[in-house]
């Protein structure tokens, strides 16, 4: 079901400030922006780094690729899992946060609606 760490995100309140910080700092490459967010490259791998300014579930910054955010919650919770967030609507597609029988937030995501336009 799980498919890759799509995206760490990283909640900020200056959008351009944290964006700046994070390219001169931590060397890492804009790929796409819009209003709320800005989606930075790390030179190893497709996973980026999402600053954003969006009222999200907090403490949910690992964000999981899955086929399709509904499926998977049903998957999820045949195996035991609990539903924190019910799935919601992204840019991208769905997002969804599901607890495991530990007591970890899982979040997940599809790319229902297609792939962010790149710089």
């Amino acid at each position: 079901m799980l498919r890759k760490i799509d995206c760490v995100l990283v909640r900020v309140d200056a959008l351009e400030a944290a964006e700046a910080f994070y390219v001169s700092v931590f060397g890492l490459r804009p790929i796409w922006r819009d209003e709320s967010a800005v989606g930075l490259a790390l030179p190893e791998t497709d996973a980026e780094v999402v600053l954003h300014t969006m009222d999200l579930p907090p403490g949910q910054h690992v964000h999981y690729l899955v086929d399709d955010v509904a499926d998977a919650v049903v998957a999820a919770e045949r195996g035991g899992c609990v539903v924190r967030t019910a799935p919601f609507d992204v840019a991208v597609g769905k997002c969804a946060v599901i607890e495991d029988p530990f007591g970890n937030a899982v979040c997940l995501i599809d790319l229902s609606k297609g792939m962010r336009p790149t710089l």
